[in-house]
């Protein structure tokens, strides 16, 4: 790797961000869940979150034909979060079993354990090289029942140019 390269990856990596669980539901009503962690607010009126989903994953085409989706936020002590969503689902999977969920107005799961939830509509995109950005217009949240004695998980890499 050149130096230049090196120095990119180095200070990239130390840029924050937190953990989510990114939920939506397929043109079926199939549902996925998937570990997220560029998700960053983009505007205050109306509120908007953008949120950054890598190429690869079928999820994008699922927002293009159903656009909306949910973003638990992940608290600091909940691991079981990243093994479990981490490895990633096909579709059809059980992305769900074993955990506590509650739906939203328009049927999407979020988890009832996380410090909170925000739900929306896909407003836009923005293909951003190996990653697809969304613009996700937020309809309804809720307060999950750690937000007031939890921090959010902050995720740090220590390369920028990989997970």
């Amino acid at each position: 790797m050149s130096d230049h390269l090196s120095d990119v990856a180095a200070v990239l990596g130390r840029l924050p961000s937190g953990l989510f669980i990114l939920t939506a539901q397929g043109p079926e009503g199939e549902e996925t869940g998937l570990l997220a962690s560029w998700v960053q607010q983009a505007s205050f009126e109306p509120p908007v979150v953008t949120v950054a989903v890598n190429k690869s994953r079928y999820l994008n085409d699922w927002l293009k034909t159903t656009p909306r989706a949910a973003i638990s936020i992940v608290g600091e002590t909940q691991k079981q979060y990243l093994g479990h969503f981490g490895r990633g689902f096909e579709p059809g999977d059980a992305a769900f079993q074993g955990l506590d969920i509650a739906r939203t107005s328009n049927g999407l799961p979020v988890l009832v354990d996380c410090l909170g939830w925000l739900a929306g509509e896909v407003t836009g995109s923005l293909d951003a090289g190996d990653h697809m950005i969304y613009a996700l217009r937020i309809t309804e949240s809720s307060a999950g029942p750690r937000i007031a004695d939890e921090k959010p998980w902050v995720h740090l890499r220590k390369n920028g140019l990989g997970y």
